[in-house]
Order: structure tokens, then sequence, then C-alpha cells
């Protein structure tokens, strides 16, 4: 189970549509780049890569993060697949210390970011392994479009940043859940889609990471920023929609809200993990 598996689930969908209205999304704007092939997930998580190499590059002095998922699907290949996947890790983190080193991205980390988007799905879902290192040149020129439009002073941290966040043990609870970004007090992700929508699966997914939050913390941290604000990016429209928290959430019924999701998802865990408190 992962947060989004937990989040479709009928009964869990339907209470959080009942405890939250969706906000509106007034803003229309034309899409600014396009998608070029239809490897729409590839894509989008190659581009997750991406931004979050060069928002480590903006924010140096604040910036902490978590391993790649790409690193962690190495455990599961086979020695069939092993040594390329190897091969990708260890080429991303040369062209990412290169970047990091001199600011200019070229088609080296691009390509990169495909590789690394590539292993995602076998940690993930255990699918994708006769993939492992193929790339298109459309991709290529779909990620450099996405990358141009972004105005990546959006994402300038003022004191915290942290890429690829999980929240401790809460995060067990849903068993794994890892957020794209979180900017001093902002928890954002990123939707590399063909529609600027927010949709009700977006804001229970943002709504969901903050329920971990409150649960657990950040990465376990004992001080961990407060949150309050979620957004999302709309890569292909370059566009952050910011929501403030206290626009969604009641202070009041909120608690109840936490305790029942903590039981609901309890209830699908193996027995040895338990309750959190």
């Amino acid at each position: 189970m992962s947060l989004t598996t937990f989040l479709a689930k009928p009964d869990v969908r339907e209470k959080f549509s009942s405890e939250f209205a969706k906000p509106k999304l007034h803003v229309k704007k034309e899409i600014i780049a396009p998608p070029l092939t239809k490897r729409y997930s590839l894509v989008g998580t190659a581009f997750d890569y991406l931004v979050r190499f060069h928002i480590e590059y903006l924010n140096p002095q604040f910036v902490k993060k978590q391993g790649w998922v790409a690193e962690a699907a190495l455990h599961l290949l086979s020695d069939k697949y092993l040594e390329k996947g190897e091969g990708i890790i260890r080429q991303a983190k040369t062209n990412l210390s290169c970047f990091l080193d001199t600011g200019k991205h070229d088609d080296e980390l691009l390509k990169s970011a495909l590789l690394l988007a590539g292993l995602d799905p076998i940690f993930r879902a255990g699918v994708g392994k006769e993939y492992i290192g193929l790339i298109d040149d459309q991709d290529v020129q779909d990620l450099r479009n996405l990358i141009s439009a972004i105005d990546l002073q959006l994402f300038k941290a003022e004191k915290y940043c942290l890429l690829n966040p999980t929240f401790g043990k809460a995060s067990l609870l849903v068993g794994g859940a890892d957020a794209d970004l979180i900017i001093d007090g902002t928890i954002i992700d990123i939707k590399t889609t063909k529609k600027l929508e927010l949709t009700r699966d977006y804001v229970n997914q943002l709504i969901g990471y903050y329920i971990l939050y409150t649960l657990g913390s950040i990465n376990g941290e004992r001080c961990s920023p407060e949150i309050s604000k979620l957004a999302i990016y709309f890569s292909r429209y370059a566009y952050l929609h910011v929501i403030e928290i206290n626009e969604i959430i009641s202070r009041e019924s909120f608690p109840h809200f936490v305790k029942w999701f903590e039981e609901r998802a309890s209830q699908d865990l193996k027995p040895q993990h338990g309750r959190l408190h």
C-alpha cells in the first residue's frame, strides 16, 4: 500500500470529500510546454528529478535531501540488470556534481533524469526492468522545454528546503509516502500534466501529506518547520498554485479526522506495524 493507494479506497475518498471542500482554481493559462510523447509518467518523474537538481543548486545553504528512489531500486535488480542500473546511478551523480559546480545543465543531465525515472517504477511497483537505459530524444526535448519554462525564484528558500521528504513513522502508516518538496512552510507537489486542473485527488494527496506531517514529523526530525501552506506546481504551465491550510482545514474538526485517518489506515497494516501511538 502507499498513500495514493490508500486515498483511492472508496470509503477514504468519500470521507475526505465530506470533510474538506475542494478549493477552486480560477486561473486560466495557455499550456507552455505541451507533451511531445505519450510517456507522461516517465517524463513527469524525470522532471521531478530535474527540478530537484535545480532547487538544490538554488538553495545550497538550506537544502536537505533523501536518497533517490532510483537508488533503492538497485536492491531489486537481478545480476542481468544490476550493472546497468549501477552505471545509471554513478553517471547521474557525476552529472549532478558537475551541474552543482557550474549551474549549467546539458543534455547529459536531462538524460540522467530520464534514466533515473526509468528505475523508479521498479522500486514502487516492481515493473519496468526491460526499459532500463532506454531514452527517446523527444523526451529529452520535453524536459528541456519544461525546465526552460520554470521560474526558479518560486522555489527560493528562506530557511528550509527539503527534497523528497518522508514523514517519519507516519509514512509507514500507509506503507510509504514521500512528497516532492518542502520549502520553508509549504509542502509542494509537482504535476506534469496536460490539464491545469485542481482535482479532488490532487487536493486529497496534499492533505494526506499534511496529516502524515501532523502524525509524525518531517524525515523523523525533532525540529521541523511549521507547515502553513500546500501547493502544486503545474510544470507544463509554469504555474505554482498555493493553498493556505486554513482555507481547507477546520482546526476544530481536524484532530478528529486525523484520529479517524490513523485508525482507518491501521486496519490495512500488517499486524507487526500496529498503531503509531
